[in-house]
């Protein structure tokens, strides 16, 4: 998920590991006794199944669990087959007890954050693919401007993890749901990198996990020194891109595309019984090396996306667009941006693209003395807001302002004010910014409607609700553009999510929480990211919040999963439509519903 840490281990070291075994620490955080174990993970049995019967278990080192799957509608030429594994060679073997060495004695799980048990715990266990399945509405009815595909991004390691794992490690999964004429298809797919696919043919991990593999010096220099041997005996070649695509989804240039900040963008479709196939990595004809974000901007109106990539040297941020067609063009380095910043997400307007300058970064020191990650935060940094000109060639007209405390790690809008003078950006803003890749238990999202004024250079903030907030969402139509209504998600606390609100923003002002609307999916059942789908997006006189929003919710009293589709202009967000899913969906990051018509012009 991370270009910052990706690139930097790539310059350094070649990346991430994901493993087959946990290591089972003893509870006590000084090295007393380890024990190795695969891991256990059992599936909750569903309400109408016998509680007397017993659930099906699996204890493997190189899966996670075994169940019953429905039976799948039938497939076409295009199907995932399983491929013969290579019988380990020697130098295989020596690694991988080298591997094992290190995740047993020199850098075990110990730490909270990066304990599988912990990590991949209740529903973010990963699960195994499955093929296109029907599923069942049991509540309401799918309304017709849902005919497309919602498809959510999120971490499933392809091995179950035998040293430490964070939630950002995992291999990336696409989750669709397909929907055509009231009827829904589930699937759900890997999607091929190059790093599942060399190591689902090896048959065991090769990469290390960037985010919590590199947890002080002497972990970084065994994992490293690891790394550097199976490049040389040729198990992977860094060239071919050590990303997991695991973060987001994007539509532009009638292309989808499967994203992960530390690699490029992963080209997908969508067969038309509902099966997800990766067609390969997109470079845009050699025009973007390295990453790009997993966040761009797309202008409704002029069809242009807008993104950048960062990393750890010179230029630590670089900006760029694709025109309507998806092709890139130049890039714009911003020089002035003086030290690598964790940029996870940007805002555009009409007229400027707005980044924010945050205090996360690079942490040497703390990985060198305190055993930390390299990337963390630095409470002695000024925040700063920095605006550019959208078609800008260079970053001469770049300004930057001063917003201290200002730690955005997501961005929900920003617009133009009507006289040009300002611009208006709403984000949730970490206010336990320390805690951010560790203890996101801890952390608190504060929502906040920021006012640049570009002639004096004042900065006004005002926040718009006192709720733990984050993966906000707004009408798509309206990016780039002034909105009044944003769907959030309630952490409770995240990184899981009790329900979603809609906020007022236009009530901002006004110095009151600006929630109008909230739906709490009730004890035990945590959703994800929400989407907002308008119901007539061709009609120029809909109003904003005329539209569903969508969201896959999980029972963890059950182990039931469903898709839910609420009015999102009811007070109550009230649910319009529930599907059952036939197995459960891991909780994940960002998702995105493509409109049939969108789905049949992909290239």
């Amino acid at each position: 998920m991370d270009s910052f840490s990706s690139s930097f281990f790539s310059s350094v070291l070649p990346p991430k590991l994901l493993t087959s075994l946990a290591i089972i620490p003893h509870k006590s955080t000084k090295p007393t006794s380890f024990s190795v174990s695969s891991v256990r993970i059992e599936e909750k049995p569903a309400a109408n199944q016998d509680p007397k019967t017993p659930t099906t278990t699996t204890s493997t080192p190189t899966r996670t669990v075994s169940q019953p799957q429905p039976k799948p509608q039938p497939r076409t030429q295009s199907s995932y087959l399983p491929k013969k594994r290579a019988e380990p060679t020697i130098p295989t073997i020596i690694l991988n007890a080298c591997d094992d060495i290190i995740n047993n004695f020199i850098d075990p799980p110990l730490k909270y954050h990066v304990d599988p048990r912990h990590v991949l715990s209740d529903n973010f266990a990963p699960v195994d693919e499955l093929p296109p399945t029907e599923c069942e509405v049991v509540q309401g009815s799918l309304p017709s401007c849902l005919d497309g595909a919602y498809i959510r991004n999120g971490p499933n390691p392809q091995y179950l993890p035998r040293g430490p794992y964070h939630l950002f490690d995992g291999d990336g999964m696409l989750h669709s749901i397909k929907i055509s004429r009231g009827r829904a298809t589930l699937c759900s797919r890997y999607v091929r990198t190059y790093k599942y696919t060399i190591e689902n043919e090896a048959g065991s991990p090769i990469l290390p996990n960037v985010f919590s593999g590199f947890n002080g010096l002497t972990a970084s220099a065994a994992r490293g020194a690891l790394s550097a041997a199976r490049l040389l005996a040729g198990q992977f070649n860094p060239v071919n891109g050590i990303g997991l695509a695991n973060t987001s989804l994007a539509f532009f240039g009638n292309r989808l595309y499967a994203l992960g900040e530390s690699d490029l963008p992963y080209a997908i479709r969508l067969t038309p019984n509902g099966d997800i196939e990766t067609i390969g990595r997109h470079d845009f004809d050699g025009k973007l090396a390295m990453s790009m974000t997993a966040h761009p901007k797309l202008d409704s109106d002029t069809g242009e996306a807008f993104a950048f990539r960062y990393g750890p040297v010179p230029p630590f941020l670089t900006y760029f667009r694709l025109d309507a067609n998806g092709k890139k063009q130049p890039n714009v380095p911003i020089f002035s941006m003086t030290r690598p910043s964790f940029l996870h997400d940007f805002a555009i307007t009409k007229k400027y693209a707005v980044f924010a300058d945050i205090q996360i970064g690079m942490n040497p020191m703390e990985m060198i003395f305190g055993g930390g990650s390299p990337v963390g935060a630095d409470p002695a940094k000024v925040c700063r807001i920095g605006i550019i000109p959208r078609y800008a060639t260079d970053e001469s007209q770049m300004r930057w302002f001063e917003v201290p405390g200002f730690n955005i790690i997501h961005a929900i809008n920003a617009w133009d004010e009507e006289d040009g003078n300002a611009v208006v950006m709403v984000a949730p803003n970490i206010l336990s910014v320390e805690h951010t890749l560790d203890r996101t238990d801890l952390v608190h999202a504060l929502v906040e409607k920021v006012r640049i004024d570009l002639r004096t250079g004042i900065v006004t903030r005002r926040p718009i609700s006192a709720r733990n907030l984050d993966f906000g969402v707004i009408n798509p139509a309206y990016m780039a553009k002034k909105s009044r209504y944003v769907y959030a998600a309630v952490g409770d606390p995240m990184p899981k999510i009790s329900g979603v609100v809609k906020l007022d923003v236009s009530k901002g002002d006004e110095r009151r929480d600006c929630i109008v609307a909230t739906r709490i999916y009730g004890p035990g059942c945590y959703g994800g990211e929400p989407f907002f789908v308008a119901r007539d997006p061709e009609n120029p006189e809909t109003e904003e919040d005329d539209g569903y929003v969508v969201s896959y919710v999980h029972d963890e009293n059950t182990g039931e999963s469903k898709f839910l589709v609420m009015d999102a202009k009811s007070p109550r967000l009230d649910i319009v439509a529930a599907v059952k899913l036939p197995r459960r969906v891991p909780y994940g990051f960002h998702g995105l519903f493509v409109r049939q018509a969108d789905l049949d012009k992909l290239l």
